[in-house]
């Protein structure tokens, strides 16, 4: 079996537990973020503090990581299983799923590239006023400017979806293959490290990410996204830390 078809079939099985998992509030998130949901958003994080929360095994440039780590435009994060970490470098927010390695690369203290060489990660990103930020997996480079993704990286394979807002996607193994995606609401695409039929980027279903999230760290860097993902009850006054 072709690795689309084996795709499509853990896709499937993901996004059906998923949905029944998740009915309420993301169940992808981590405990505290649950938490803070059930009650209402969060707000910004508080200036010299750059993470969340933090479940697990995590660690930043080799160190193992706590709650008062500081993660910076040129850092290099890893989770073990069952590990987590939201966190915020500059007007970008982050939710680094388990088994997952990401390198930030930074011209001064902004982000301008990340490389996610394995694993799962969702991110929202300030506007850039020149260059886009690029992010870059096993087999596709995206290029970015303000919005929110969600990548997973893995070794034949990657899942990018552009959850809202515009990105230039292209195959890392025929450059000239590439695409221009403007979304409004969860636009995902597959790209191969081998062509199928003569292809290498492919429509992609919508998983193992939630607008909940999304909500979520676009509030700890002071936005919202463009549609509203929360329930009426989730409204009120920010909470402060």
């Amino acid at each position: 079996m072709d690795n689309r078809r084996q795709f499509l079939r853990r896709s499937l099985q993901v996004s059906l537990f998923t949905l029944v998992a998740s009915s309420g509030v993301g169940s992808l998130l981590g405990a505290r973020a649950q938490a803070q949901l059930l009650g209402q958003l969060p707000g910004e994080l508080p200036p010299g503090r750059s993470i969340y929360e933090l479940q697990g095994e995590v660690w930043i440039d080799g160190v193992r990581a706590n709650l008062n780590s500081q993660v910076t435009a040129d850092s290099h994060l890893r989770t073990g299983s069952n590990s987590l970490i939201i966190f915020v470098v500059g007007r970008d927010a982050y939710i680094l799923r388990e088994q997952s390695e990401l390198q930030l690369r930074s011209e001064g203290a902004l982000a301008t590239g990340l490389r996610l060489l394995t694993g799962k990660v969702l991110s929202v990103f300030g506007q850039r006023s020149d260059e886009s930020l690029t992010l870059s997996t096993s087999t596709a480079t995206i290029g970015i400017r303000g919005t929110g993704v969600y990548a997973e990286s893995h070794a034949d394979y990657s899942y990018l979806c552009t959850c809202y807002g515009t990105t230039e996607l292209s195959a890392n193994a025929r450059p000239s293959e590439r695409e221009r995606i403007q979304a409004t609401y969860h636009d995902a695409r597959i790209v191969l490290a081998k062509p199928e039929n003569g292809r290498l980027i492919l429509p992609g279903p919508f998983i193992n990410h939630t607008d909940e999230e999304l909500s979520l760290i676009e509030a700890l860097v002071g936005r919202k996204t463009p549609f509203n993902a929360m329930r009426q009850d989730y409204q009120g006054p920010q909470r402060r830390y």
